[in-house]
C-alpha cells in the first residue's frame, strides 16, 4: 500500500470522498495510489483535508516511500 492509499485508509473514506475534500477527480486519487507524484499543491490541500476530519498528516507522510520500499540497495 503506498503512502496516499495508508492516508486515505486511516481516514476511512472512499476514494471519491477524498477527492471531493481535496478538490481533485476520483481518477486523480486512484493516479496518486498507484504512484504519480501528487504536486505540493494537492499535497497541501490533502494535509488540510485530513486535519479537517481529526487527522494530523505532514508533507513526509504524503511523500513517504511505499513500506517495503528499499530504493536501489541490492544484495551482493
Amino acid at each position: 500500500m503506498n503512502s496516499i492509499a495508508h492516508i486515505r485508509a486511516r481516514l476511512g473514506v472512499t476514494q471519491a470522498v477524498m477527492a471531493k475534500g481535496i478538490n481533485v477527480s476520483q481518477g486523480n486519487v486512484s493516479n496518486y495510489e498507484r504512484g504519480q507524484s501528487m504536486p505540493p499543491d494537492v499535497a497541501a490541500r490533502l494535509i488540510r483535508y485530513a486535519a479537517s476530519v481529526g487527522c494530523t498528516i505532514s508533507h513526509n507522510d504524503v511523500y513517504a516511500a511505499p513500506a517495503g520500499a528499499h530504493g536501489d540497495a541490492r544484495r551482493a
